[in-house]
């Protein structure tokens, strides 16, 4: 019915003014802009269904086209027109929050000459979108988390809550209002309630909040709009977190410990106090806080065990029995959180409630609000040290005074009054050990001379300690301290500070620093007065004459080189050393930093002489070396008998034979030797076993008898080949035989019988082994080499050689060489 109307306007709207028109005579393009049509969104059509018609009254034929929003822009394909008839369709729903703040569609309506396609009219459309409530108020969040102190007051905001509808605010579908739902748990002491404010909501409560009655609360919060047709809504959940305050006072309970103490005793506990409290443990508001009452010289002090709140009271100061026999003092307990309260007293509806509340932060006064104890600490008597008096002594002395000057008396006190005792004073710190103390009357006496220059004084001060020592169980001390201030005497003379100095050699004169010092005090020390000794007169000077520091001025005569001046320098009292300056001039000009350079030639000269000196070591060492070498024992010559023969030089280090002794090589006795002792017997059978061939040789007794005759046949068989023997074996026996006296008349001939057998058989056996041509060359081990084998054991070479008994039938000479070559048998 809206719409015929609608159409029925436009038409009678457009005929008037095409009728104005026509009176004027002016033909021109229309363009106005038409407002009749609105849609509602969300429309659940069907679609898709008219929304109203254009209508234009012309004698010609005309197309209408509809662009804009809906048509060709955002939203598209919403709207479409018929381009003959004019009526507008809806093909789809429209959503009232995505459009524009004007909350209209705008759009351009054209009707073009069918003839020439000139467009004839021109319209500005727009189509208002209608709201319907479709978004309920949604939550800014679906839950709210916060914690309130138990001594929150009431009626004051503790949580704001926001909400927001899609929906036209200006219409009942976009306003909306908060409620709360539920509230759990439901306790007697508070009530909660909310209020708005535009679109935001703030909670707040009643009463006293209680956290040992509810430690947490969930409150149902609702938004809910007003539409017309339609409410919607939604809920959000706020959880209030209860934080447990002080509002329960601890109380004494109860208290452990001996409750006394030992004079001059400190870091002693004395008491444990216990307390309890409601409040949650290990919070702030159950923490217990201790004050001492009664302690203006703060003997003690109370601190909180953390684990079980006991309250510790300690004595930090050392208490004298003499003085106190006991003390008083008064314990406060509170906690570390401030202390409130609040009760309801009267449930006001719509208003405030009535409370008993306190609150300590608040309050400018609350007597007798906490818990106090009273306890008393006894004090118990003790053997005291001694006390000097007093305790400190300041003297003052002249330095270098004579040893055993009395200095002062030291005096000391028992002040113990029912331990009475004796001491004995005993020296302390006494670092120069300049000092003596009488053990029984404290009398201070000089040790050492006092000196004032001394490094262990500071500011010219010594001082020392002394003890008093009582006799009680355990024995105690007592400190006293002796300061002594030493006076200066002149007991010191100048000195030079530096001892060698440089210069430069010049046509003009030069100068140089030179300084003295005096370790006595003014009047004592400088300025002082510089004297130049000796034949300076023309070459050195000092100037100034007076002073710490004066210039020492060399002349032009002086030559380079090193110079040694004698200089007296005297203090003001006049007291003084001679001494000895060295200055080196050297040519500065010529031979750039020369100083330098002579510092450098000094140290290459001590480097040159520690090589001469390791050489000189050196010499010597090769030297020792070569006496310890050379210095041996001098070897005489032994005059021969001519007629005897002559010695011949032997190396006995010479390789033996070419053939291999497996067997025992040497010299034994056949059985008919076991009759020896017969004297009717006058030879004797000796069995010479070489390479396992025995020759059986009879050789006079008195042969036979003697060590040097096996020695001789063992050594022959071992170390010689047969061609060695026949060359040298002659002579060799020769040596051997030429040891016995010539009293015996057949030796010779015996000598001589016995070398020829024994080169007859040791030829026999020599050529028996050539033809057999059996055994071979065999190492058993090298010279020097010990070796384990027992088939060297048979042939080693007896150390006792040489029999004393022998000595009987040598002569002179051979008596000489047994001298020489075995003097220890010689000997016995």
């Amino acid at each position: 019915m809206r719409t015929l109307h609608d159409t029925v306007f436009l038409t009678l709207f457009i005929w008037t003014l095409c009728s104005l028109a026509d009176t004027r005579k002016i033909r021109q393009k229309r363009a106005w802009i038409i407002d009749s049509f609105s849609i509602e969104e969300e429309n659940p059509g069907p679609f898709p269904y008219k929304l109203g018609m254009i209508e234009l009254e012309k004698t010609y034929l005309v197309n209408f086209e509809l662009k804009g929003e809906g048509v060709d822009q955002e939203p598209k394909n919403i709207l479409l027109i018929n381009k003959e008839t004019g009526v507008i369709n809806v093909y789809g729903k429209v959503d009232y929050e995505a459009i524009d703040v004007t909350k209209k569609l705008k759009l351009v309506f054209e009707a073009r000459n069918r003839s020439n396609n000139l467009v004839d009219t021109r319209l500005g459309v727009q189509i208002t979108i209608l709201d319907i409530n479709d978004h309920p108020p949604v939550f800014q969040s679906e839950k709210y988390e916060v914690s309130v102190d138990e001594s929150h007051a009431q009626d004051k905001e503790f949580l704001t809550v926001l909400a927001a509808d899609k929906d036209d605010i200006n219409t009942k579908n976009g306003t909306f209002s908060y409620t709360i739902k539920s509230v759990m748990p439901k306790t007697d002491n508070v009530e909660f309630y909310i209020r708005q404010h535009e679109q935001s909501g703030t909670v707040y409560f009643k009463g006293c909040l209680d956290y040992q009655k509810a430690q947490k609360y969930e409150i149902l919060v609702e938004a809910k709009d007003h539409g017309e047709k339609i409410q919607l809504s939604s809920t959000s959940t706020l959880i209030v977190n209860i934080l447990d305050k002080n509002n329960h006072l601890p109380e004494f309970s109860g208290k452990t410990g001996p409750g006394k103490v030992k004079e001059r005793e400190t870091g002693i506990e004395v008491l444990r106090l216990q307390v309890t409290d409601k409040d949650k443990p290990g919070s702030n508001a159950w923490k217990a806080k201790y004050t001492i009452i009664g302690d203006p010289k703060q003997f003690f002090k109370i601190e909180t065990d953390p684990v079980t709140n006991e309250g510790i009271l300690t004595i930090v100061k050392p208490m004298d029995y003499e003085e106190q026999r006991y003390q008083n003092l008064s314990i406060r307990v509170q906690n570390e959180a401030p202390y409130f309260y609040c009760k309801v007293t009267k449930r006001v509806p719509n208003a405030k409630w009535e409370l008993d509340n306190f609150n300590e932060n608040s309050a400018t006064s609350f007597p007798n609000l906490y818990n106090i104890i009273p306890v008393s600490i006894n004090v118990e008597d003790i053997n005291d040290p001694p006390v000097f008096i007093p305790p400190v002594k300041e003297i003052v002395v002249m330095e270098n005074i004579e040893v055993g000057t009395f200095l002062t008396t030291f005096t000391a006190k028992d002040l113990d009054g029912s331990h009475i005792n004796t001491f004995k004073f005993v020296k302390g710190e006494d670092i120069g050990e300049w000092i003596t103390v009488d053990a029984k009357t404290a009398r201070v006496s000089t040790a050492k001379i006092l000196d004032r220059e001394s490094p262990i004084l500071v500011n010219s001060t010594y001082r020392a300690t002394l003890y008093a020592v009582d006799d009680g169980v355990p024995p105690l001390t007592g400190t006293g301290t002796l300061i002594i201030h030493i006076n200066d005497q002149n007991d010191n003379v100048p000195m030079l500070q530096e001892k060698h100095i440089n210069m430069c050699l010049s046509k003009e004169h030069t100068m140089a620093n030179i300084t003295a010092v005096d370790l006595d005090l003014p009047p004592y020390s400088s300025p002082f007065y510089f004297e130049l000794l000796g034949d300076v007169k023309g070459k050195w000077r000092t100037d100034p004459t007076h002073g710490t520091t004066v210039n020492l001025v060399k002349e032009s005569s002086v030559y380079s080189g090193h110079h040694r001046l004698q200089i007296r320098i005297l203090d003001q009292q006049g007291f003084y050393a001679m001494q000895n300056l060295s200055v080196t001039v050297c040519d500065c000009s010529t031979v750039p930093n020369c100083h330098l350079r002579m510092v450098l030639k000094v140290q290459m000269h001590a480097g040159a002489t520690l090589i001469v000196v390791i050489a000189v070591l050196t010499l010597i060492v090769m030297f020792l070396m070569t006496l310890l070498i050379s210095c041996k024992a001098e070897k005489n010559m032994i005059l021969m008998d001519e007629g005897l023969g002559h010695l011949i030089t032997k190396n006995t280090e010479n390789p033996g034979t070419d053939c291999m002794v497996p067997a025992n090589v040497g010299v034994h006795q056949t059985d008919s030797s076991k009759e020896r002792n017969n004297t009717n017997m006058s030879n004797q059978n000796v069995q010479v076993v070489y390479k396992g061939q025995q020759a059986v040789l009879q050789v006079p007794k008195q042969v036979y008898t003697g060590q040097t005759f096996q020695r001789s046949i063992y050594r022959s068989s071992t170390r010689r080949s047969y061609r060695e023997l026949k060359n040298v074996q002659g002579s060799s026996m020769r040596s051997s035989f030429r040891s016995f006296s010539s009293n015996n008349g057949n030796i010779p001939y015996m000598r001589e019988k016995l070398s020829f057998l024994i080169n007859q058989q040791l030829l026999a056996v020599q050529t028996h082994d050539e033809e057999l041509n059996v055994y071979e060359p065999h190492c058993y081990a090298d010279e020097g080499t010990f070796t384990a084998s027992a088939e060297l054991d048979a042939i080693s070479i007896p150390e006792n050689d040489f029999h004393p008994n022998m000595l009987r039938n040598l002569d002179n000479k051979f008596n000489n060489l047994a001298n020489i070559s075995r003097p220890d048998l010689m000997e016995k």
